[in-house]
């Protein structure tokens, strides 16, 4: 079973070692999908979890005992068909190639099953046609 958690840590949990102590001790696989860790500071991590549904669920009440806020996320990107002007630009940040441009018509093609929803598309918009539903 797969699962997107969003983590935010305090300033004291930074330093722990997560995706290791999730592989070790509940045998779950860790992906990062996007990491926003600083020293002193509060940090962010959002991971796809993959494992048997009782060791991921172990996995998330330890993550909370730990006193790390866990957030289970179904976020999606949207694409605004109306404002797309079919560049091609987030074409190129896309590190799936969720995103592409059709060849003969050069209309821009999502593919969500791809999407792993890092985020990097939506900057890259220029005319702001690209958001998450949250």
């Amino acid at each position: 079973m797969k699962k997107r958690v969003t983590l935010t840590f305090p300033q004291r949990s930074i330093h722990m070692p997560i995706t290791y102590r999730l592989a070790k001790d509940f045998n779950v696989a860790a992906n990062i999908i996007r990491a926003q860790v600083a020293p002193n500071q509060v940090g962010k991590l959002v991971l796809e979890l993959s494992g048997d549904i009782d060791e991921l669920e172990a996995a998330l009440e330890w993550m909370r005992l730990q006193n790390i806020d866990v957030c289970l996320t179904s976020r999606e990107i949207l694409i605004n068909e109306n404002s797309c002007v079919d560049c091609g630009l987030c074409t190129g940040v896309c590190p799936t190639e969720a995103l592409s441009l059709q060849p003969d018509t050069f209309r821009l093609n999502f593919v969500r099953s791809r999407c792993i929803v890092c985020e990097q598309c939506i900057p890259t918009c220029p005319v702001k046609a690209i958001s998450t539903n949250l």
